[in-house]
């Protein structure tokens, strides 16, 4: 990714400006036993916490390395209950990343995040009904299939 990915004017500029990146060798401890690193790449999106809440492993094009990065921001507010920010990440991915790899996963958590910002089960349903649409062959339209009941 070094050679690919890294050097994009894109990815350094939203790295730079959303992220604190580290960068640690492979074999790194304690970091490579406390976050259970098998293979690399591997992109950690790690909370103000010290906590994980998004794993990437191998090699992403630039096109792909954005929009996982902002599932990780997305995620990080969600778990921490930040839902206003996890639902503007969220949003962003979907808006500028609609065919990204890491779409169907952020219908999927931009539904459980307006359901546990509001409790209304409306947003549930949407993210089932459009991962159905869209991407009726995911493991994320599989997950919400429950919610087409709602």
């Amino acid at each position: 990714m070094d050679a690919v990915t890294y050097p994009q004017e894109p990815v350094v500029a939203f790295v730079s400006s959303r992220m604190v990146p580290l960068r640690l060798r492979f074999a790194a401890q304690p970091y490579a036993s406390d976050f259970k690193i098998r293979w690399t790449p591997s992109l950690i999106t790690v909370g103000p916490e010290g906590q994980e809440h998004h794993r990437t492993v191998g090699f992403l094009p630039p096109e792909e390395l954005i929009p996982s990065l902002l599932l990780g921001c997305g995620k990080c507010h969600f778990d921490t209950e930040r839902f206003p920010q996890a639902m503007k990440d969220l949003d962003e991915l979907l808006a500028r990343y609609p065919k990204s790899h890491a779409a169907p996963e952020a219908i999927y958590y931009r539904g459980v995040t307006g359901y546990k910002n509001t409790h209304d089960p409306k947003p549930l349903k949407a993210a089932y009904e459009k991962l159905a649409a869209d991407y009726p062959k995911s493991e994320w339209t599989n997950r919400a299939y429950p919610c087409r009941l709602l």
